[in-house]
């Protein structure tokens, strides 16, 4: 394999890369109204003479270049968050800018680079005859992530009964390879009380007095240490082998947390003691830690468990439909996975960029003090579509992709060319990495 080549041919592809770029973010692409992204991504797939190019129920879009046995996945989510407060942009969000090293807008690192960056290294694969027996390239372009990270997958692997050996995740990595994230999952719970006249207190059962108890359990579980002294732990004991047995992971992807993200009651009137109280809990899980062992620390609160029946703990569901119509239930349930730093696709795609651009990670200028700080391999501190893929469904999965974390639902959004270039190469030397 001639990785000067392939670099020169990433080069070459620049323009055109950041055209497509562009013209998907020219349009919305909020989770459930991703039609218009999807529609341009297959088109350029089609134009660069992909093999085979399908739409599914969902709305993903499914790119494949080749014929070989073994099936290697590319993923990007295409779909984006809002705006927010437009005042807070120096630029039209969708109409972007462009400059001698720069792309802004909308979804150009979180995530639409990916999906670029994917597509043409895909056609690098057949520009350089790189394609053979041995493999196959799938570029999934896929729906609902921001909404439910993972969904997609779960509807590829289970409905479209496609699995392939491995995916690479194109979210943004500052130019490094990532090998794992905490999970999430998203906890709620119910407190019931009794109403009365507010004047009179004490003749009913006030939820949101019960509530406030509880959630001081829930802060101790975020702040406490792990001392044998503590009734209640901290979540920071998983970080530790006498809890843990997969405590050496826990440790590389951070310690999990929880926090109360929402609050809700009800009651007759403003003069009148509250009958119900509710909470949802964002809980980031760290290796060893499962939605059930979640669920059952928040039970054994000594605040839940003094308030008895009264109180429920549950795991939220989404039920919301794709742009298509269709609904695919979930539980709100993104589990933690990790590749083995050992791992033969970790370690193909370590040597695939290191021979394309040696041990450190690289960008453009503004990029390059941070990114070399950093290891080469590290991890995501926000959630991916591997919470599906090798959480839930154990296909190793590996992340390198355009762009950085901290522009992910910023506004101001931007992404560097380098980036797009750089990726494209990778993607194109990985597979004849992995099969050699």
């Amino acid at each position: 394999m001639d990785y000067n080549k392939i670099k020169e041919a990433a080069q070459n592809y620049e323009a055109d890369m950041t055209k497509f770029l562009r013209e998907i973010v020219k349009f919305p692409g909020e989770s459930c109204d991703e039609k218009a992204h999807i529609d341009r991504i297959a088109e350029e797939m089609r134009k660069l003479d992909f093999d085979k190019v399908e739409i599914d129920g969902m709305g993903n879009v499914l790119g494949y270049m080749g014929t070989g046995n073994t099936l290697i996945g590319f993923d990007a989510h295409i779909d984006t968050v809002g705006i927010g407060n437009k005042n807070n942009w120096t630029f039209d969000p969708y109409e972007g800018y462009e400059n001698e090293t720069e792309i802004g807008g909308r979804g150009v690192s979180d995530q639409c680079g990916g999906i670029v960056s994917a597509v043409y290294g895909a056609r690098i694969m057949k520009d350089l005859g790189l394609l053979n027996d041995k493999y196959t390239v799938l570029v999934t372009g896929t729906v609902q992530e921001e909404d439910c990270d993972g969904l997609c997958w779960q509807y590829i692997i289970n409905e479209g009964k496609v699995r392939p050996e491995f995916v690479v995740s194109t979210e943004p990595t500052d130019g490094g390879i990532y090998r794992g994230q905490r999970g999430r999952m998203e906890i709620r719970i119910d407190v019931k009380g009794i109403s009365c006249h507010g004047s009179a207190p004490e003749r009913g059962d006030n939820a949101i007095y019960k509530m406030a108890d509880i959630l001081q359990d829930v802060r101790s579980l975020n702040e406490n240490d792990a001392a044998d002294d503590k009734e209640i732990k901290g979540l920071v004991k998983m970080l530790d082998e006498k809890y843990n047995k997969e405590w050496k992971e826990a440790n590389f992807l951070g310690r999990g947390t929880v926090t109360a993200s929402e609050i809700f009651f009800t009651s007759p009137s403003r003069c009148a003691v509250a009958d119900s109280c509710s909470v949802s809990l964002d809980r980031r899980m760290t290796a060893g830690e499962t939605w059930e062992s979640c669920l059952d620390e928040i039970r054994n609160l000594p605040n839940v468990k003094k308030y008895g029946d009264d109180v429920t703990v549950s795991m939220y569901e989404y039920s919301r439909p794709s742009y298509t119509g269709l609904t695919y239930p979930i539980e709100c349930y993104f589990p933690t996975w990790v590749i083995p730093e050992d791992h033969a696709v970790t370690k193909a795609l370590e040597d695939a960029y290191k021979n394309l651009y040696g041990d450190a990670r690289i960008g453009a200028e503004e990029t390059v003090a941070m990114r070399t700080a950093r290891p080469l391999t590290d991890k995501w501190t926000f959630s991916t579509n591997g919470v599906s893929i090798m959480g839930r469904n154990g296909i190793p999965c590996i992340g390198f992709g355009p762009g950085a974390e901290a522009q992910a639902h910023a506004p101001n959004e931007k992404t560097w060319k380098q980036d797009l270039v750089t990726c494209a190469a990778v993607y194109a030397a990985l597979p004849s990495a992995y099969c050699k």
